[in-house]
């Protein structure tokens, strides 16, 4: 996300900073370590990493205001995935050693974080 010509930031940017900070802070309260935020390559943006005990989770937050154009789960295709996982493996390159992972899903809709554990499954595992 760029920021608008003024420097300052859009709302659409202000509701995803956030979402992300509640899907964080949510986390933290599940007893998970949040251990990068926003970490942008050039496939995408993973919005949250963070370890469930010896499990690496990257995290995809959705926030979509109620009575809008479906639920914030549906958002995420099959494409956005791919983005996802591919970005995933450029963290993972990023390590002396590769920890057990799995793709999560924040949502907010509206109400309290809806968590949605390994809500996907990527072709390399």
């Amino acid at each position: 996300m760029s920021a608008a010509p003024s420097g300052r930031r859009t709302a659409a940017q202000e509701t995803g900073s956030s979402a992300e900070e509640q899907a964080a802070m949510f986390l933290v309260e599940q007893g998970l370590d949040i251990v990068a935020r926003n970490f942008r390559t050039r496939f995408g943006e993973i919005d949250l990493v963070a370890r469930d005990r010896a499990t690496l989770v990257f995290v995809e937050v959705r926030s979509r205001a109620p009575g809008g154009f479906g639920d914030a789960a549906s958002s995420i295709t099959a494409a956005k995935q791919r983005r996802i996982a591919s970005a995933a493996r450029l963290y993972l390159s990023t390590l002396t050693r590769e920890p057990p992972c799995r793709f999560d899903v924040i949502t907010l809709d509206g109400g309290a974080p809806v968590w949605l554990r390994a809500a996907f499954e990527t072709a390399a595992g």
